[in-house]
């Protein structure tokens, strides 16, 4: 994207009140290593996934934050667990808005897996990337309306403060494509690890991008 692009994203005017939403997204599961499509199903952690949420904590001890919040799910309670040993009196709140795409009956299943057991579903989904979904799931354009409407929220209930979320990679990545004025479609442009932050500060005038995707180095 041209740089003149990207400046008339970013302006804003002094006196612009500064959210600073800090997005976590948890380290890796069991699922993560399979690559098993995973939304509101439990997995638990790797080895390398509690290391990760370690390293996560590590890189944010210094900051202070009004609120962690988390999609509902155990991967993210731990990983906002980890964040709240250096921050007991934060509280902690649920908000399914920021949940991962919900993805029906191919839950838990491998890519190759949905190809074999539900072909047509799979052509029918991949065909149309806005509105296609699994048997019993999301479409992104259902999932881009509901983190849209998370991201009102928030600002509505913490304005100018520094929110700490505790979410999933394709939330990360329909923000990103909101602040840069991209359709849902283009989420897949954003790479989002396990285990990574990003940051955007809000403002009346506009978003800042602090950082996208940043990987802390693994302790121990």
């Amino acid at each position: 994207m041209p740089a003149t692009q990207v400046l008339s994203l970013i302006y804003y005017t002094p006196n612009s009140m500064r959210t600073s939403v800090w997005l976590v997204r948890h380290g890796q599961t069991i699922a993560n290593l399979q690559r098993r499509y995973q939304s509101w199903s439990d997995s638990p952690l790797t080895e390398y996934g509690q290391r990760q949420n370690r390293a996560l904590a590590h890189r944010l001890r210094r900051l202070p934050f009004d609120v962690i919040i988390l999609s509902p799910t155990e991967r993210t309670r731990l990983m906002a667990r980890t964040l709240t040993v250096a921050r007991p009196d934060v509280p902690l709140v649920e908000a399914s808005d920021w949940a991962e795409t919900h993805h029906g009956d191919w839950e838990g299943l491998t890519y190759h897996e949905v190809r074999e057991r539900f072909p047509q579903a799979a052509q029918q989904r991949f065909a149309d990337a806005a509105h296609g979904k699994p048997p019993g799931g999301e479409s992104l354009t259902e999932v881009a309306t509901r983190v849209t409407a998370g991201w009102q929220a928030l600002h509505q209930r913490y304005p100018g403060g520094r929110v700490l979320l505790v979410t999933h990679a394709t939330p990360v990545q329909i923000m990103l494509c909101n602040t840069f004025g991209l359709p849902p479609t283009r989420h897949w442009n954003w790479r989002i690890d396990l285990g990574s932050v990003t940051c955007l500060d809000s403002y009346g005038g506009g978003t800042i991008v602090r950082m996208v995707n940043e990987v802390p180095e693994l302790k121990g």
